[in-house]
């Protein structure tokens, strides 16, 4: 993998940040919320929307979003569950298509990497794979292309093209299948420059921390229990020595935690920001 010249970049946040429970919590109480990306924006430095897993939103909330946050922040946008789950990666360049016509890249330099999570069920298949990582836009510009064979399903009042100029497009590959925790597939992430995400999730699913791309991408998913365990000291003090070996290797690197059920995603991430 190239070095470059600049300094590698640190990005530490959340999975989301919608959620009822970190009201009055996390959240001060009162705090209205249409308030409460603003107000999460300004304690970490990035998140991973994951509402785009769900269905494909509005091209006025990518608007909303890149206006309500920080000048420096950075979104990472979840890839729909359609491409993932339903179509399995097999025929998906309608769908690629329709997911970047919605306004995904209005976002502009606030667009982070783009993450494509498998379900646990898909076994490693390297042709499918290779063939979806073939079609994966690389650039803003090419994903204008790309979206320009949307369907007539996605009306024309769903379609924001609007970009602020060419820039890369990075993308992330999550896998929930033991199959997947070998050589060739670690291998074919590095050969089409793909981040493999590392993803801890107390032991569920497969962990590689291998680096595939100039970017480590992290899922802090609950070292003990699947969403719900928070994060030790001495736990925090391990990640942030493994970020810091991987910047030092010239790696960028983005740490989602996700272990939202009980509150603690957002108060791991702070710390872990200490920390670095």
């Amino acid at each position: 993998m190239p070095r470059r010249t600049r300094e590698p970049e640190v990005r530490i946040g959340i999975s989301g940040w919608t959620y009822a429970p970190w009201r009055g919590d996390f959240y001060p109480a009162g705090l209205p919320h249409r308030a409460e990306l603003g107000y999460a924006s300004t304690h970490l430095s990035s998140i991973e929307i994951n509402g785009t897993f769900y269905a494909m939103q509005k091209p006025s909330s990518f608007v909303k979003w890149r206006e309500e946050t920080p000048e420096d922040f950075v979104f990472a946008i979840k890839g729909g569950r359609y491409i993932t789950h339903v179509k399995r990666l097999v025929g998906a360049e309608v769908a690629l298509a329709n997911f970047f016509a919605t306004g995904v890249l209005s976002l502009g330099a606030k667009l982070g990497p783009i993450l494509w999570q498998l379900p646990p069920n898909f076994q490693f298949d390297a042709d499918k794979v290779a063939a979806f990582f073939d079609v994966l836009p690389r650039t803003t510009t090419a994903a204008i292309e790309l979206a320009e064979q949307r369907d007539d399903k996605l009306s024309e009042d769903r379609v924001n093209l609007d970009v602020d100029g060419d820039r890369p497009l990075r993308h992330a590959l999550e896998v929930r299948h033991p199959s997947f925790q070998v050589e060739e597939a670690v291998s074919l992430s590095r050969e089409n420059g793909i981040a493999f995400v590392v993803a801890d999730s107390a032991g569920k699913y497969p962990y590689v921390e291998t680096p595939t791309a100039e970017l480590m991408y992290v899922r802090l998913h609950g070292a003990d229990e699947l969403y719900a365990s928070g994060y030790t000291e001495e736990a925090l003090d391990g990640w942030a020595a493994k970020i810091k070996k991987w910047t030092e290797q010239g790696l960028d690197v983005h740490v989602y935690f996700d272990n939202d059920a009980k509150g603690f995603a957002p108060f791991d991430a702070m710390k872990l920001i200490e920390r670095l």
